[in-house]
């Protein structure tokens, strides 16, 4: 995959990754499961309009919003307890955060491959944030359509 389809943010997160040895990356993505945002208040106290990724191990559950702008906002929570699948809910959430609509939708859908984690966590794992990332892209999609 090329950097003119990866959004700076995207690639800036990829190069990071890609940037240690291998055996280092569990350890970004550690850290990155300690910077995934708080939800917002409003989120936090109604559960019932988050969406649960059902292919991830762990319960993590996810908001995508779209300001005036046309500009992407996802929120997501994950257990502490599960800090691989919060590390990849936290890439996503950082690193398509302020893109518009349209720049989400272009992320190739194997960014979670492109960042050199496919040694270091399980297919399941990566299946999971995956599927994150098809979710958020879908939800885009139907709120096209209205």
């Amino acid at each position: 995959m090329t950097d003119v389809t990866l959004a700076p943010n995207l690639a800036e997160i990829r190069d990071e990754f890609l940037a240690v040895e291998e055996r280092a990356r569990l350890q970004l993505l550690l850290e990155f499961s300690n910077e995934l945002p708080e939800l917002p208040e409003r989120y936090a106290d109604h559960p019932d309009l988050l969406e649960r990724v059902l292919e991830c191990q762990a319960p993590v559950f996810f908001f995508v919003e779209v300001d005036d702008h046309d500009i992407v906002h996802l929120f997501a929570t994950a257990p502490q307890e599960a800090p691989t699948t919060r590390g990849f809910a936290s890439i996503l959430v950082q690193g398509l955060e302020g893109l518009t609509v349209d720049e989400v939708l272009a992320v190739p859908d194997d960014f979670p491959q492109m960042i050199g984690l496919s040694r270091a966590v399980s297919p399941l794992r990566l299946r999971g944030m995956s599927a994150l990332l098809g979710r958020t892209k879908r939800q885009l999609r139907e709120r096209q359509a209205h």
